[in-house]
């Protein structure tokens, strides 16, 4: 299991997703599946019924099998798909979307349960298996920008479960301004005081310092034996000073040295193989990535094309649901001022 089977993890984003998160349990002679997910109305009106759809909540998750034989994975699959079924008709649920965890694969033992679609690549870090992860897995020049930063300067702090994370809100909003990033990616307070709260023995922080001065920061939790790099942000006067290549050297030497068997950086922001960010974080681990998969399923046929129809939209469109895309969010707020 991983963090992103936890329930506090799902609560997490309720807010953002403006949903609430619930676990479903599906216990059979042949095994166990766990579900977590984001309960989410959806907001165009079909006659009086409420209508929902559940999504991941940010980062990976999807059901996964947490007992059973492997011969018998095939028909607990099938059963668990009868029961869901039957549990989203009783809930109103018409559609899911499903980000499945590229580290353990459980996108493989539900293909018949979904569409499952591979959307791109992600990248680790192995630590377990080198007795030096930096020299097997970072790339030469990487090497070399580590050696010259921290050379000049550039040092890091690595903080397990720390007080606060007031100085790194401030760096990642930055950051993101910086790059335009949409607004799903922005934090409150809220936010950061729940990752604590939730998960603060399990939040690493690790910040690049030059002169005193904090230049860089980035969040991971350390679960089990992963570490997720989370968020991370730069100050722009300092990206000179390579404060990025310092801080996963950092963390790569402080994982080793912990127990940590990975670190999972996650992929790029699109699904291009040739992807800016996918590059750059290949750089950091060269010889290790993993497959990201994503689910789609419509369990209400006959609703999930009402709801189309009423925003005006195609469903063979690329965005799932397609009831939640650009196109009918512009129909949905005309609708709204036109009372």
């Amino acid at each position: 299991m991983d963090i992103f089977f936890e329930e506090n993890y799902g609560k997490l984003y309720e807010e953002i997703e403006n949903g609430k998160c619930e676990v479903y349990t599906f216990n059979h002679p042949l095994g166990i599946v766990k579900h977590l997910f984001i309960k989410r109305e959806v907001p165009i009106q079909i006659g009086s019924e409420t209508y929902f759809d559940i999504v991941t909540p940010y980062g990976y998750g999807g059901p996964v099998i947490i007992e059973g034989e492997d011969a018998n994975k095939a028909k607990l699959v099938q059963e668990f798909k009868k029961a869901f079924q039957q549990y989203c008709s009783e809930q109103n649920i018409i559609s899911e979307f499903v980000r499945f965890h590229p580290v353990l694969n459980n996108a493989k033992d539900f293909t018949d349960c979904y569409e499952v679609t591979f959307t791109r690549k992600t990248v680790g870090t192995n630590l377990g298996d080198h007795d030096d992860p930096v020299q097997a897995e970072f790339s030469k020049s990487t090497r070399k920008n580590i050696r010259h930063a921290m050379r000049i300067g550039v040092d890091y702090r690595i903080t397990v479960n720390p007080e606060n994370l007031d100085l790194f809100k401030d760096i990642y909003q930055d950051n993101m301004k910086r790059i335009g990033a949409d607004m799903y990616y922005y934090f409150d307070e809220s936010y950061f005081a729940k990752c604590l709260k939730f998960f603060g023995e399990k939040t690493i922080l690790v910040e690049a310092l030059y002169e005193e001065k904090v230049i860089g920061a980035e969040l991971h939790f350390f679960y089990n034996n992963i570490i997720h790099t989370h968020l991370s942000g730069t100050l722009a006067d300092f990206h000179h000073l390579s404060p990025v290549y310092v801080m996963t050297y950092g963390i790569a030497v402080w994982g080793k040295e912990n127990g940590a068997e990975l670190i999972h950086a996650g992929g790029g922001t699109t699904n291009s193989p040739d992807d800016t960010l996918y590059l750059f974080k290949k750089k950091f681990g060269k010889n290790t990535e993993f497959d990201f998969y994503v689910g789609r399923k419509v369990w209400n046929e006959c609703i999930y094309d009402e709801l189309c129809a009423a925003a005006r939209v195609e469903k063979e469109v690329e965005f799932f649901p397609a009831y939640r895309s650009k196109k009918a969010e512009q129909v949905s707020e005309i609708q709204n001022v036109q009372g």
